[in-house]
């Protein structure tokens, strides 16, 4: 048996016998048919019939390929490469270019909403703010004399019509009213479908190839520094500032050094002497800086320098020190006295700077706190720098700066302008960059500057700004003007090198050559010489005449661009100074031996003495340093000793270390010591500085004939007998170069390699073969730049760089003489010899080798080969020099590297299959040149290549094939590696699909079919490819002429074809290649079984093939070739199968998304978030969606994600709506019934899925945000825009155009649909979200119409159907389920339009047959007669009159009982209702009813009548009941006599209960919502007794007394006020066996929400014998289930469990009208305290009385006549449930003492003095017990009081009660199981510890020191002394037990307690031991003694006391 090695799309065909265990559970792989040979078949087609049909449809454009190139941008405005430049650089890139700019769908798509009709939905409209009138709270009078539902209102009076629909009742002939239909919903329909649907997530999208992006210069976050302003104290002189970037972690300079000067034209004019020119580029004030890798340790540093003068720098900075800008006006004399001094120094020193002063600001900081944007100012903070206005920098170490390092955003920061107010002082001996870094670590450290450091006051202003675009007039670093260019002299911005702290890894793509020299240290000290103040002078030469000094030195601000020399800056009087100069130099191109750096040391005079010259200088020395050693660029660190004479001749061929001797000897300093330290830094492109690199560069310049031998390669000479050995040592350790050289210069060196591969080489005469090594050398990089962590890929794997070079670069030379420069000893003339390695037979063994262990070779050796001068075509011995002397060159590079790719082996060959899409690619673009440059696409696509390079490919796909099996088998972890290396085979096929023999590929197609289906498909003549235009459904012969007119018994034949169409069969297979392997695979995918561990590899497997089909149709919907109508029904017939696929997959479909909100369009609930919904059972999702199909087969589990499940819907939805309306209708007719009825709940599902969400939550359509990184959606953005999708970058659409014939045919139009890519609101501006609720809206409405339409089509084949009852049931489900989602006024009018169709033609069976669905389908209409949008109501109202016209004659009382409990129903339930509305639309229904001629003289009119007064009189009490919306008691009180009212109408009562119990529910008071249906089921349990006499049956409301007493009102119904039998009543669906246990289960369901589980066992001793008696025992179990997890929750939960709090709440005052006095007790929540009611009541009545109304804070008794009469009075006290001593016995859990409580207690401490507390022996207590009308709890949250009783105790009674209550609080805390030791100290603490106040020890004092002289007082003296007794036992037991539990750091505490206990116990004694002799003789009378007692026992009641705040 053959198995199919699992993979995550589809599965691998490769037959193998071992398998692992999991594999076994997928599916059997399916044998894959026998390909057309297509290219036969199109040309014979093209003899054949419709010729032109099938030209233009059969092959691919004539410029389906095109190469081409593209000019390399340039963002300069001319090329950086110099006129003299011998490095080739190439400005033509290359790339295989599609028809048309893909541009052009980005504008398509901004504006598709433009195009898009507005959708109304009613969810969206804001209806009109209604009054809300105050309440008036004397509705709720019990002796209310008028009916609560009498009408307030006449409709006729005052109440216009709404307009009435046209022709109602025009059409008599039902094919006419179908016709009508039909036209009005094909109107203004949008025709592509895809267009409005969100994409799907692209992480999936593997037929989406990324385009690289084009290779450019690298740059880093780019910032903007402008210098707006350097100031100091005192203003005397120019000073010249360097501003650079530094990173302290690195210790590293970032940063080339950037110069600018503000010094005014007066300072100018004192340099003038020294300053030849003034160029526009030196006078930039701004700078652009580049950052690569941001690091909070970032610092700008500013270095400000001052012309040289005398003195130290110390003594020149002093004014600056001292003096004040304030103070200018007193030293004005001084100031004049420095500007004059100033002014000699630089015209006689101008040219030498000294170091002044320097400055530093962390520049992240800046940037994060400007991301911040804190508007703060802080001048003192580090280093006396601020932010102006803009932000201050977080103090370091603060949480705020360690977040920073992560919230750098240098891109997003708001512009920021620094101040800096403080400068520090040059130090001359700590001038290195070293010193620098210590000062830097410090200022970090310490957060300031240290006081060792002298500072200068000063001010430097810095504006830094994000750099998003070019700014105008910038310059490179090259100083060439950047693009855009300036029209104005702007002043210029230059560009700063950075000098990146780690290495990038972007290869060169423009010309650099850039030198920096920085020299460091010199050190004459050693040296008795009289130079101090030393400056060098520093050139760069080309010869060794003073006139070869080269103007190569980029100058500095303020003068020329570019100068000869340059002098460092002096430091005074240091004979061994340190330089922080940086020279940066322009290398020439061309460099020679003679080419050197000239370095002069001078000491310069900073005083002129009498005798001196005018020169300063006086000469030391000289040093140099040649640019070139052994050919190679010269870089790193020096030490040069210094010559004191004038140089030999020829000195700059030799290094100053290695100069021989000299005749005169040379005198050099400190005899030939190194003294002078510097470093060279290059930035090149030019100079590789790799050793592997430069040899292997300079050895391929030699083949070209330009060298001369023997060869000097760095220290070796090679002769030209060993360059080819060398050659190929070089090429093998090419992958050896360091990985950042290798990267810069990646594109030429794979270039010079490809070329070695293609071209045999003449070396010394010989031929010398380099393609094997070549190609191994490449293969060697390929994997080394993949295995490197540092270089990124894209989601396929590939590596960046070399996606990029194949994209961009690699391009074949026209011809040879291009590839190399043949010259005597070049390159060979074109020759015969195809392969350069070995002869074909061989190539062909060695691919059977490779491949014997796995499967047949494909490669096969006798195929005849092209014509070649050697005669024996399978010699293995042909000769190199033969094949390199046969005939006219013909070796194609893709053949060289198809043979290298079959003939490599060991690890090459595994690189080469494991990195496979680098060599698919490479061949692939290969091959498009070659078909290109040999104008092949006019000869047959067979001959394009040859047959030896098709056995190659043949070979090369099945070792990758082979290869993908092995890893699947045996490597299960290397899953994603096989999946890379698939994906690749897969392009390459598709690739050659565009290129080769068409039916070639298939064959190699038909053995490896896999995940590459979905790329192969997504090809873009795929259409073509799958012969669509010769689909069956478009054959002559139409096989539906006309439906009606048809037998079935002439057409079994046709019905055959047809069901044929819809089924997968062989024919379609073959016929429709790659559309038949696509659904084989998808219909394999969905039937998987399940089966535990490989659920998630099943899932994803479905996903994988679902989303593959989805995007294929997006792809024909979006392509302009398919838009005609006639086209679109043919590639719709091609999916056909498609359909019967997805109905059979029906129970996978995951539709939670769409009970999200089930039905809540206008009945309110809740408002929760969609994304949120936890998946639900399948079974209760469908009752919930409306959906009572019953086709759930045994395996409904939904395994497909409900995203995969809408993209599955969408393209059966594209299926139906495209296909030809006849076929589908007799495919329908001819479908057996449990098909059908699939068919509609799939229909259902649809609806769902699609419907809208409303602009609130428009981006929430799919269940999961498709949220991307930005930079993901960028890519993607990119690669769609530009059309290429998942073409590749090869091909292009060439279809047909529109009318601006800019549109090119897109596969992959998703710029054409619609963006969701984030769930965050913020990001979106309002305009966004209008527009993705126009296009949801627009997709919503489009998708319930291809459903209506079906529905329709369905509908009119019904009279040939047999089972027509059952299949117009149906569709009335899914319309009726239509109506209750979320829907257009479009789609709307077309619903209601169909369902009076329905109505018209099928009336009697609906009203008959379908009772259930009328009654849903009057709610749902009425539902919206109160729309507040017009066009809704117009149409509800129309079909609600017909409902009632069509069931006038026959069923018309039923319908009225059905309207009348809809309206109430809605009136009770739904919040948002619009009663006017509705009133309105009674008024037009009354109209039709009036204005209906055909009618007047029959009884409807004034039957309508009736029926809408009684609507009406039902519409009044929702008046009432809006007014109380904010008071949930009020409005449950009318609801109540609402239901009271209706007593004597079952069907109303039940209503009301029902809205009673989802009024509760919506509030979470599940306990009272429980009693409501337990009521409506004693309703119906009454009702049902009267019928039938059932033992099992609950004998009427009797039955229900043990849930609750209450119930007992339900059975005031009797036989004179009901008669059951009378039509229309209670003839609701609740009112049978059925309906009253669905009421008990919802019940019982509400209890155990409401925590009361023994009440759920109640109710189901009622249900149980029902269930029983219908052997109903799949019920039965549910039940035994749910009662078991109900007595789980009671054994769990214990006393844990929270019941209700009750609250007494009295109203007084006239205000309250008949509420006035009453007094009602309201149960809250579980844990509610006093304030919160408290203040709920009082925001509630303060809206009716505003200040007039007073909350009363105690709970003594009011005293009216203290009232205020004109204020409202509201009194609330905390109340406990009350039981006598009787009670108690029966009420022993703590569910029983609160369930059916009816009597509550409070009490009222008071003194007789009137004060509430007093002293112990004044304290007395009020206790009040008040009786409710009926037991908690019941329908209402509160209840009328209507009993009161009071008794008061004396202060020992309650001194008795209190010490009761604590010694029975030790009792439980002592003998607890589990004793809390927390909750035991702080009792004993309140009992023992020395200082309670009014403690134990206290009472006792104040009632036991003496005995009373009152004998009445004896007992209650005695009783206390007990209690006292008992107490004190009490805690020895406590203070005992508490030593057990404490821990060790608590022996001190318990010591302490005991002693307390003893101390109380010793207190207490004497009090305790003293008896009353009295109380032993009988001195007391009877009659007092029994008083007595009766008091005793009062006072000994138990009473449960719940610890409360505020009680």
């Amino acid at each position: 048996a053959s198995f199919s090695p699992f993979r995550y799309t589809v599965y691998n065909i490769v037959q193998y016998r071992k398998h692992t265990v999991y594999l076994s559970t997928l599916p059997q792989s399916y044998d894959a048919v026998e390909p057309l040979d297509l290219e036969e078949f199109l040309m014979s087609q093209l003899q054949g019939g419709d010729a032109a049909l099938m030209r233009e449809l059969g092959d691919f454009p004539d410029d389906d390929l095109e190469v081409e190139h593209v000019e390399k941008e340039c963002r300069t405005v001319r090329h950086s490469v110099p006129d003299e430049g011998w490095v080739a650089w190439s400005h033509v890139q290359y790339r295989i270019k599609c028809q048309g700019d893909g541009w052009s769908a980005y504008s398509e798509r901004a504006s598709l909403h433009k195009t898009l009709q507005k959708q109304t939905f009613e969810s969206d409209l804001q209806p009109e703010k209604q009054e809300t009138r105050s309440p008036s709270l004397a509705v709720l009078s019990d002796d209310s004399g008028r009916t609560l539902t009498s009408s307030d209102f006449d409709l006729r009076s005052g109440l216009t019509p709404d307009p009435r629909v046209d022709g109602l009742l025009r059409f008599s002939n039902h094919d006419d009213l179908d016709r009508f239909n039909l036209e009005a919903r094909q109107g203004n329909r949008h025709a592509d479908l895809f267009a409005l649907y969100p994409p799907t997530d692209e992480d999936d999208a593997v037929e989406i190839r990324p385009i690289p992006d084009c290779p450019k210069e690298h740059m880093g976050d780019r910032i903007i520094i402008r210098c707006q302003a350097i100031r100091f104290e005192i203003d005397v002189e120019p000073l010249f500032a360097t501003l650079a970037l530094y990173d302290l972690r690195e210790k590293k300079k970032i940063s080339e050094n950037f110069y600018c000067d503000l010094n005014s034209d007066q300072f100018k004019g004192f340099l003038k002497p020294h300053t030849p020119q003034t160029d526009h580029s030196t006078l930039s004030r701004a700078a652009i800086f580049s950052i690569t890798y941001p690091s909070p340790d970032i610092y700008l540093v500013i270095k400000i320098e001052k012309v040289l003068q005398q003195g130290e720098i110390s003594d020149c900075a002093e004014p600056y020190m001292v003096m004040k800008e304030s103070d200018s006006a007193k030293n004005k004399e001084k100031l004049e006295k420095l500007r004059s001094q100033s002014e000699t120094f630089c015209q006689r020193l101008g040219r030498y700077r000294m170091p002044f002063a320097w400055a530093t600001v962390n520049i992240m900081n800046v940037i994060s706190t400007a991301t911040l944007d804190r508007d703060t100012t802080d001048s003192d903070s580090l280093n006396g720098h601020s932010l102006d206005k803009r932000g201050q920098l977080p103090r370091r170490n603060s949480e705020r700066f360690a977040a920073m390092e992560d919230q750098c955003n240098m891109s997003a920061f708001k512009p920021a302008t620094i101040t800096i107010s403080t400068f520090c002082k040059q130090e001359g001996d700590r001038l290195s960059d070293e010193d620098l870094f210590k000062f830097l670590a410090d200022i970090k450290k310490f957060s300031s500057l240290q006081r060792r450091i002298k500072t200068i006051s000063g001010m430097i202003k810095l504006d830094v700004n994000p750099v998003h675009d070019n700014p105008m007039a910038c310059l490179s670093a090259e100083l060439i003007p950047v693009k855009p260019v300036a029209e104005k002299n702007l002043r210029p911005i230059k560009e700063v090198l950075e000098f990146p702290s780690s290495e990038v890894y972007v290869p060169h793509s423009t010309y650099r050559n850039l030198f920096y020299v920085y020299p460091q240290r010199l050190n004459f000290v050693n040296r008795l010489t009289s130079a101090r103040n030393i400056t060098i002078k520093i050139q760069f030469m080309s010869g060794e005449d003073p006139s070869c000094v080269l103007p190569v030195i980029f100058g500095k601000s303020n003068g020329p661009e570019f100068v000869q020399e340059v002098y460092t800056p002096v430091t005074y009087h240091n004979k061994s100074p340190d330089f922080y100069e940086e020279v940066k130099i322009a290398l020439p191109a061309r460099l020679t031996e003679r080419h050197h750096l000239l370095f002069t040391f001078y000491h310069i005079s900073c005083q002129q003495k009498q005798n001196q010259t005018a020169t300063s200088e006086t000469f030391i020395g000289f040093s140099w340093l040649p640019i070139l050693s052994c050919d190679r660029l010269q870089t790193g660190q020096y030490c040069l000793p210094i010559a004191l004479d004038r140089l030999p001749v020829n000195y700059s061929l030799h290094s100053p270390e290695k100069i021989p001797p000299q005749v005169p000897p040379i005198r050099w300093m400190e005899s030939h010591k190194g003294v002078f330290n510097l470093e060279i830094q290059a930035v090149s492109s030019v100079h590789t500085q790799d050793n592997h690199l430069e040899r292997f560069f300079t050895l391929c310049h030699a083949l070209k004939g330009g060298a001369t031998f023997p060869l000097r390669v760095r220290e070796e000479k090679i002769p030209e007998n060993k360059l080819e050995h060398q050659l190929k040592l070089s090429i093998i350790s090419l992958p050896s170069s360091r990985l950042e050289p290798l990267v810069l210069y990646l594109h030429l060196v794979l270039d010079q390699l490809f070329i070695l591969i293609m071209q045999p080489m003449v070396i010394a005469g010989q031929i010398a073969n380099l393609a094997q090594i070549a190609f191994e050398s490449v293969v060697s990089i390929v994997n080394s730049l993949h295995n490197s962590q540092e270089l990124a890929r894209d989601q396929q794997g590939r590596n960046g760089l070399l996606a990029t070079y194949l994209y961009w670069v690699f391009r074949l030379a026209d011809s040879p003489r291009d590839l190399l420069n043949t010259g005597p000893d070049g390159v060979l003339p074109p020759t015969e010899g195809r392969y350069s390695t070995m002869g074909r037979a061989s190539a062909s063994t060695v691919g059977a080798m490779l491949l014997q262990s796995r499967l047949r070779s494909s490669s096969n050796p006798d195929i005849p080969a092209p014509h070649m001068c050697v005669g024996n075509t399978h010699s293995k011995s042909m000769s190199v020099s033969q094949m390199a002397t046969c005939g006219p060159w013909s070796k194609q590079f893709h053949e060289e590297l198809a043979l290298q790719m079959v003939v490599s082996t060991g690890v090459c060959r595994e690189n080469v299959y494991k990195y496979a899409w680098f060599f698919f690619e490479l061949l692939v673009k290969s091959m498009a040149q070659h078909v290109s440059q040999l104008e092949k696409q006019d000869v047959p696509r067979r001959s394009r290549f040859s047959d030896r390079f098709k056995d190659d490919i043949a070979t090369i796909v099945s070792v990758v094939t082979a290869e993908i099996g092995t890893i699947l088998v045996k490597q299960q972890k290397e899953m994603e590696q096989a999946e890379k290396v698939n994906i690749s085979l897969a392009f390459f096929l598709y690739d050659l699909l565009s290129l080769m023999d068409r039916g070639f590929v298939f064959i190699l197609v038909k053995n490896y079919c896999n995940q590459f289906l979905r790329i192969l498909c997504s090809h873009e003549h795929y259409l073509n490819l799958s012969l669509y235009f010769s689909s069956p459904a478009s054959a002559p012969a139409s096989p539906c002429p006309s439906i009606s007119s048809q037998s079935s018994s002439s057409c079994s034949f046709q019905e055959q074809r047809i069901l044929g169409l819809f089924d997968l069969s062989q024919e379609f297979k073959q016929q429709h290649y790659l559309t038949g392997l696509l659904l084989t695979e998808l219909s394999a995918a969905l039937d998987m079984e399940s089966e535990g561990s490989v659920d998630t590899h099943r899932g994803k497997v479905q996903m994988k093939a679902i989303n593959a089909t989805y995007s294929l149709l997006c792809a024909h919907d979006l392509d302009q070739r398919c838009a005609q109508p006639e086209v679109r029904a043919k590639v719709a017939t091609l999916y056909l199968p498609l359909v019967g696929i997805i109905i059979d997959s029906i129970n996978y479909l995951d539709f939670t998304v769409s009970e999200a909100r089930g039905g809540k369009n206008k009945t309110g609930g809740s408002d929760e978030d969609p994304d949120n919904v936890t998946p639900i059972n399948q079974s209760i999702a469908m009752a919930i969606a409306g959906n009572p199909f019953n086709t759930l087969s045994g395996k409904a589990v939904a395994t497909l994600s409900a995203e995969t499940s809408r993209n599955l819907l969408l393209c059966f939805l594209w299926v139906m709506k495209n296909a030809e309306r006849s076929l589908i209708q007799r495919w329908t007719v001819d479908m057996p019934s449990v098909q059908l009825n699939r068919l509609l709940e799939l229909l259902t599902i649809c609806v769902s899925c699609f419907e809208y969400r409303g602009k609130q939550s428009s981006d929430k359509v799919s269940t999961q945000a498709l949220q991307k990184s930005q930079q993901a959606k960028m890519q993607l953005e990119d690669s769609l825009l530009r059309g290429i999708g998942a073409r590749g970058e090869m091909m292009r659409r060439v279809g047909g155009s529109d009318r601006t014939g800019q549109r090119e045919n897109l596969r992959w139009r998703k710029d054409l649909t619609q963006w969701r890519q984030t769930n965050d609101r913020q990001d979106k501006t309002k305009a966004e979200l209008d527009q993705e609720a126009l296009i949801s809206g627009n997709l919503a409405t489009e998708s319930n119409l291809i459903v209506l339409d079906l529905l329709e089509t369905i509908v009119q084949a019904v009279p040939l159907a047999d089972c027509k009852d059952s299949v117009v049931g149906g569709v009335l489900r899914v319309l009726l389920h239509c109506l209750t989602c979320n829907q257009s006024t479009t789609f709307l009018s077309h619903c209601f339009s169909t369902l009076r169709a329905l109505i018209v033609k099928f009336g009697d069976l609906l009203f008959e047959e379908e009772a259930e669905q009328c009654a849903d389908l009057c709610q749902k209409v009425l539902q919206y007669c109160s729309s507040h949008e017009g066009g809704n109501r117009s149409q509800a109202c129309a079909t609600l009159y017909l409902i009632m016209r069509c069931s006038f004659s026959s069923n018309f009382s039923r319908v009225k009982m059905q309207v009348t409990m809809s309206l109430a129903s809605l009136v009770g339930k739904s919040d948002d209702f619009h009663e006017e509305y509705l009133r309105r639309s009674l008024r037009t229904i009354l109209a039709y009813a009036e204005e209906d001629t055909e009618m007047q003289n029959t009884p409807l009119p004034s039957q309508v009548d009736e029926l809408l007064r009684n609507l009406n009189s039902i519409l009044s009490d929702t008046v009432k009941m809006r007014e109380f919306q904010e008071d949930p008691e009020m409005l449950m009180d009318l609801m109540y006599r609402i239901a009271k009212g209706y007593q004597t109408s079952p069907d109303l009562r039940l209503t009301w209960l029902q809205n009673m119990a989802e009024k509760h529910k919506n509030r979470k008071c599940f306990t009272e919502s429980a009693m409501c249906l337990v009521h409506a089921a004693a309703l119906v349990a009454e009702y049902l007794s009267m019928l039938e006499d059932h033992k099992y049956l609950p004998v009427g409301s009797v039955t229900f007394q043990n849930i609750s007493p209450n119930v007992l009102e339900e059975s005031a119904v009797s036989d004179d006020v009901l008669s059951p039998d009378e039509d229309g009543v209670c003839s609701g669906r609740y009112f049978t066996t059925g309906g009253l246990v669905v009421l008990l289960e919802q019940a019982a369901e509400l209890f155990s929400q409401g925590g009361l589980y023994e009440a759920v066992n109640e109710v189901y001793k009622i249900v149980m014998p029902i269930l029983e008696a219908h052997r109903d025992f799949r019920e039965l179990g549910s039940a035994h289930h749910k009662l078991q997890r109900a007595f789980d929750n009671i054994i769990q939960k214990g006393h844990k469990r929270m019941f209700g709090t009750y609250f007494r709440v009295g109203f007084y005052g006239a205000k309250f009208g008949d509420l006035d006095e009453r007094e009602f007790v309201y149960k809250e929540p579980g844990i509610t305290h006093l304030p919160e009611i408290s203040h709920r009541l009082e925001n509630f009545y303060s809206q009716c009385f505003g200040d007039a109304l007073e909350m009363i804070k105690d709970s003594k008794d009011i005293d009216r006549s203290k009232l205020d009469a004109n204020k409202a009075y509201i009194q609330i006290t905390y109340v406990e449930p009350f039981f006598d001593d009787y009670e108690m016995k029966n009420r022993l859990t703590n569910f029983e003492k609160n369930f059916n409580l009816r009597r509550f207690m409070y009490t009222t401490p008071f003194t007789k003095a009137g004060r509430p507390r007093g002293e112990l022996n004044e304290q007395y207590k009020r206790k009040t017990i008040l009786t409710t009308m009926h037991a908690f709890p019941y329908v209402k949250t509160r209840i009328n009081v209507i009993q009161k009783e009071e008794f008061d105790l004396t202060p020992i009674e309650v001194a008795i009660e209190d010490m009761q209550k604590k010694t029975r609080e030790l009792a439980v805390a002592t003998h607890r199981e589990q004793p809390d030791a927390k909750m035991l100290q702080m009792l004993l603490q309140g009992s023992v510890g020395a200082t309670v106040n009014q403690g134990p020890l206290e009472v006792a004092q104040v009632f036991l020191n003496e005995i009373p002289a009152d004998p009445k007082l004896f007992r209650h003296h005695n009783k206390l002394r007990l209690c006292f007794k008992e107490f004190i036992m009490r805690c020895g037991e406590a203070v005992e037990k508490n030593k057990h539990l404490i821990t060790m750091d608590q022996k001190e505490y318990q010591q302490e307690l005991k002693k307390n206990y003893n101390r109380l116990r010793e207190n207490l004694r004497p009090m305790l031991e003293r008896k009353i002799p009295e109380l032993y003789k009988p001195i007391i009378k009877p009659r007092l003694e029994n008083r007595s007692n009766a008091r005793q026992g009062n006072c000994s009641l138990l009473f449960r006391w719940k610890l409360k705040s505020g009680h």
